[in-house]
């Protein structure tokens, strides 16, 4: 066995033959060498491969995610340009209902998305969930009664529930841990980048009022639609498969390259092998109280996110603005909390830091929610929707970053991240149903529970925080060998 470590080498360490994780994957473990690379491998070979699955993997997952975002809020669009009146939306809580239909499928389906992707591979199965949401968003076009927009909203929740779950879990797989947040926010916050262009592509798409004989909100769902099917057809080439599937298929890399990257992450937290999810298991990750707590803070940061890309119309229209006008003041703040967001991602993988940046953008969301609600000057009010905007839109990738880190096995991973962006759904309906319609267009209270979530959030991170920090504290005293299963690992602040 080799123990050389000349410049752009590395040393290997042989490992146990344990299965679970706790005595390594039974081969060698990637001990990193002064340069990052493996035998046969410079730094600047290492950079260049991955870069090579930047661009594979982020645009392909940040288009089709975008047109989820763009699917599943375009409702709040397609309101404020007629459905609302046609449909009778106004009546009731029929708005929000149509809203929480969504989440209840979606949060359901995750986890058992979860585990086709990994049987059907992810290519065969993303791609078939995109085409499907993407049909479900044409019918759309042509429902005429308040019912059948219920129904579509459902069957679109149900389609929609395993790909934001499956993205996090391909990505974390190909990643080591300080890569994983730019990761996570380059291909998200593309997603939310033209998502927030949509509010101008629908002012666009309502100007198409009357032809054919339909009106403009009608208009809006059938060409997203189209456009959903035709991006899901051609990801289809494009998606690449786990790393230890990725060389067998596509010719995308060769089996050197992918045996490269599982060194890599079992150098990193030892899973690249992937564990077996089976019913013990499975109970073991669900009594994991860190993963509830990430689910939670994960909630929390969601519920803001849908409330300001359901509601930012509403609340601008209010303001005194006109529906096209309300849709396109609701794209700049977009825009900012993308720029924010990276550039806190950017710190957070530099620094290898997690809590201390979750904090930050609470605090600033929290800050935006107060000037809404209570300045009188609407151009100040519209200020602090960029605020709350970007601090909510940046605390996902950071929250999905901050569970990534700090677990282990793909089997928790496929169960973490499923529980995680279900909860997120459960933030989509407290938006849903906190941001009532006797409360437009000021929505005091949606921003005050909003708020309250964000308080949460400082509170779950403060306990995860000080837990892992002790934890950290032992393994460097002696008193812990492992944290996780895994010697050597330890816990990111």
């Amino acid at each position: 066995m080799s123990t050389t470590k000349e410049k752009g080498q590395v040393e290997y360490v042989e490992s146990g033959s344990g299965s679970d994780g706790k005595e390594g994957h039974g081969g060698e473990f990637y001990t990193g060498g002064e340069d990052g690379g493996v035998a046969g491998y410079d730094k600047a070979y290492e950079k260049k491969l991955i870069r090579k699955i930047d661009y594979r993997l982020l645009p392909i997952l940040g288009a089709l995610y975008a047109i989820s975002l763009i699917d599943r809020v375009n409702i709040s669009n397609a309101r404020v340009a007629g459905m609302g009146k046609d449909l009778g939306l106004q009546i009731g809580s029929r708005y929000s209902i149509v809203l929480v239909v969504f989440f209840i499928p979606y949060f359901i389906f995750e986890l058992p998305s979860n585990l086709v992707l990994r049987r059907v591979g992810t290519a065969n199965w993303l791609s078939f969930i995109a085409f499907s949401w993407g049909s479900v968003m044409l019918g759309q076009g042509f429902v005429k009664n308040y019912r059948a927009l219920t129904a579509c909203r459902t069957l679109l929740g149900f389609f929609e529930a395993g790909f934001f779950p499956g993205c996090v879990y391909l990505v974390s797989c190909w990643y080591v841990r300080y890569e994983v947040q730019r990761r996570l926010a380059a291909f998200y916050l593309f997603s939310v980048l033209v998502g927030g262009f949509s509010n101008i592509l629908a002012f666009g798409l309502m100007q198409m009022e009357g032809l054919g004989g339909l009106r403009g909100w009608r208009w809006i769902f059938i060409i997203e639609g189209l456009l959903t099917q035709v991006v899901a057809l051609l990801a289809w080439f494009i998606i690449i498969d786990f790393p230890d599937k990725a060389h067998k298929k596509k010719s995308f890399i060769n089996a050197e390259d992918a045996e490269f990257i599982k060194k890599r992450i079992d150098n990193d937290r030892g899973d690249a092998v992937p564990d077996m999810l089976t019913i013990k298991k499975l109970g073991s990750h669900l009594l994991d109280w860190k993963l509830w707590s990430f689910a939670f803070m994960f909630m929390s940061t969601t519920m803001p996110a849908y409330a300001f890309a359901y509601f930012t119309p509403v609340i601008i229209k209010g303001m005194g603005y006109t529906a096209g006008k309300a849709n396109l003041l609701s794209a700049p703040p977009v825009i900012t909390a993308v720029v924010s967001a990276f550039s806190f991602a950017w710190v957070a993988d530099k620094k290898r830091i997690r809590g201390p940046i979750i904090a930050i953008q609470s605090l600033i969301c929290i800050t935006g929610l107060m000037i809404t609600a209570y300045h009188k000057k609407n151009s100040v009010r519209y200020f602090g929707i960029f605020l709350g905007y970007a601090g909510c839109q940046g605390n996902i990738p950071a929250i999905l970053a901050y569970q990534s880190n700090n677990i282990r096995f793909q089997s928790k991973r496929a169960v973490g991240s499923a529980l995680q962006i279900g909860f997120g759904a459960i933030g989509g309906i407290i938006a849903s149903t906190t941001f009532r319609e006797k409360d437009a267009p000021k929505f005091v209270n949606g921003l005050w529970v909003t708020a309250g979530l964000q308080c949460l959030i400082l509170l779950l991170l403060t306990c995860t925080s000080s837990y892992f920090y002790l934890q950290n504290k032992k393994v460097d005293r002696g008193e812990l060998s492992e944290l996780e299963g895994q010697p050597g690992f330890k816990y990111t602040l």
